[in-house]
């Protein structure tokens, strides 16, 4: 007998679970659905604003070198490596992150060259990056953007050289 009575009960409550879970279900699929157009919807910099970022680190990056502040070049040659992570977290459906790996073995050239602190390898290493943006401008069709070595600092109020501390 308390098995029929259980089993009505079960039967009768059944539905009432399935609603709710139904329900809560469908509220969590709409929460998620806001959140996927929050998403779509929030700032993600361009491809151009990482470039441009790198721009300027690559032009900072050769100031510092030439005027061997060493720990300011090792800094310009990260912020550099930092914004070509971000392209590749940020912009990797593009086709132009698919071949922002062959600037590599240019950092690590330009990297090798501020940690020996060596200003011949420096200019050569940095020359090297600076050919190797140009060269993967070409490949991705923006053969049109071509970089070059600075001949003016990017900013005139900061101070290049080291100084004693």
């Amino acid at each position: 007998m308390k098995d029929c009575a259980m089993k009505k009960q079960i039967v009768f409550l059944l539905p009432i679970f399935v609603f709710i879970a139904c329900s809560d279900t469908e509220k969590m699929q709409n929460q998620i659905d806001d959140l996927t157009v929050q998403l779509a919807n929030s700032y993600k910099p361009g491809f151009g604003e990482f470039m441009s970022n790198i721009q300027v680190h690559h032009a900072k990056l050769w100031f510092a070198g030439k005027n061997k502040n060493w720990e300011l070049a090792a800094f310009e040659v990260h912020e550099i490596e930092e914004s070509l992570e971000a392209i590749q977290k940020y912009q990797k459906e593009r086709n132009e992150s698919q071949a922002i790996a062959v600037i590599n073995p240019s950092i690590d050239s330009v990297k090798i060259a501020i940690a020996q602190q060596n200003s011949i390898l420096f200019v050569r290493s940095y020359t090297g990056l600076t050919n190797t943006c140009n060269t993967c401008h070409q490949a991705v069709q923006f053969g049109f953007n071509v970089v070059k070595i600075p001949d003016t600092p990017p900013y005139s109020n900061q101070e290049y050289s080291t100084r004693s501390k």
